[in-house]
């Protein structure tokens, strides 16, 4: 290690000591990011510190929340965990984490996409989570193909990393079709019964291009999927989630094995996009020794506050704040405000800062449309793209009222026609939801 690893472990320490104790700022990224140009190679220096081996989890929606409730479900085990709860998903806020912990049983890590390549060659993990790749911000990301070769060759530089991937996405099926780590299909063994939200994008094969056909298409391109041209088809799960229950009590399912049932989850939220990600989590939490029983109690009591499916009480009422930046996470988002059946407002607030992309065009595919013909809706439209979201929200039928923020929502609340009582959802891209939770918090 040498002469670089300790000037890497004092640089760090230097800064997080500077950040926080006296600038009272965030510690999460500079620190590891000033280490690792002293010692590049500094994450595989610090991989020592785990004792039991180290969870990565990847992929375009929802890795934040996995990351945390499989790291929250390992420490109810009463293992120990270093893990970037923050979502500072680069090599920088991974060797920050590393730095700052003296050691863990167990590192359970976020990581983006595209810096899979950077953390796994050097952190050698036992797993890798991967849980879906949809089309998101392309003029960073580039081609969702780019992403694909990044993650492969990722994984093959990490040949023992065993690999956790939702195979009902054919775009993660075809990363795990062309490596050769040990794998772990994981996806939903019946139709949920979703609803359509207005006319779906036809999904090509990952081989050859030719239209997908399926048996079952739960949502985007997610079901059981078979290329007719080609023969590329879903692989057979390993472990499928059976008895789906999805309602305004939130959800339910059971988890096989084969033909046999281990697990049943529920949680409080009812959305079909969970079902996914908690059955992923547990399979990784399961990896490492977890029970059912724990990782149930884990889901029951998870509660990460960090906008994500984060519940307020402001001003007498229901306010759900969650992330969308993305075509499908919007429309998910649509789809768990319409299983609310009641009078509700809803208030989308859209940036295009840097880490947002700069291109907004995504919003035409969204369908705003059925939300509109829902009924007993009142929208709002925020953000630095306020007004070309109101915009696109008026061609779709909904008459938005543009806002500043969302303290100017529940001040126009009263004006309308609303119940007192009816709830609120505030749907957030990626740099609008910090802002929206500073407010909501302070309320």
């Amino acid at each position: 290690m040498g002469v670089r690893f300790g000037l890497a472990k004092v640089t760090g320490a230097a800064l997080t000591w500077g950040l926080r104790d006296v600038l009272g700022r965030s510690a999460g990224n500079m620190p590891g990011k000033m280490a690792l140009y002293v010692d590049p190679a500094l994450i595989g220096h610090l991989r020592s510190r785990l004792q039991k081996g180290s969870i990565v989890v990847v992929g375009t929606n929802g890795k934040t929340t996995v990351t945390n409730l499989v790291a929250d479900a390992i420490e109810a085990s009463g293992q120990t965990v270093m893990c970037n709860r923050g979502g500072a998903n680069l090599d920088s806020g991974v060797a920050t984490t590393m730095l700052q912990s003296a050691g863990a049983d167990w590192g359970v890590f976020e990581s983006d996409e595209l810096w899979l390549a950077r953390i796994l060659p050097q952190l050698q993990a036992d797993y890798v989570v991967l849980l879906n790749l949809f089309r998101d911000q392309e003029d960073r990301m580039g081609g969702i193909e780019r992403i694909r070769e990044s993650i492969v060759g990722a994984l093959a530089a990490s040949p023992n990393t065993t690999l956790i991937y939702t195979a009902d996405d054919p775009q993660c099926a075809a990363i795990a079709a062309a490596c050769e780590n040990p794998r772990i299909a994981v996806g939903v063994g019946e139709d949920m019964g979703l609803a359509r939200l207005g006319a779906e994008e036809a999904a090509a094969c990952t081989r050859c291009g030719a239209p997908l056909t399926y048996g079952v298409r739960q949502y985007d391109q997610l079901g059981d999927f078979c290329c007719e041209a080609c023969g590329f088809t879903r692989p057979e799960l390993g472990l499928a989630a059976r008895r789906v229950r999805i309602d305004g009590a939130g959800l339910r399912f059971a988890v096989a094995e084969g033909p046999a049932e281990i697990a049943e989850i529920a949680y409080a939220q009812g959305a079909a996009y969970l079902i996914y990600n908690l059955l992923s989590a547990f399979v990784a939490a399961r990896a490492t020794g977890v029970s059912a029983q724990t990782f149930q109690d884990a889901a029951s009591a998870f509660n990460p506050k960090n906008g994500r499916l984060q519940r307020y009480e402001v001003q007498g009422r229901s306010v759900l704040l969650n992330l969308a930046k993305n075509p499908t996470g919007m429309n998910e988002n649509i789809r768990l405000v319409l299983a609310d059946g009641g009078p509700k407002a809803v208030a989308f607030f859209v940036n295009d800062k840097e880490g947002d992309g700069r291109d907004i065009s995504w919003l035409e595919e969204v369908a705003f449309e059925v939300l509109a013909d829902s009924g007993q809706v009142v929208a709002f439209a925020g953000g630095l793209r306020r007004d070309d979201l109101a915009a696109r929200l008026e061609r779709a039928g909904l008459s938005a009222r543009v806002v500043e923020g969302i303290e100017d929502v529940l001040a126009a609340l009263p004006e309308t026609a609303l119940p007192a009582d009816a709830p609120v959802y505030a749907i957030a891209n990626y740099t609008a939801l910090p802002e929206v939770k500073a407010v909501l918090d302070r309320l």
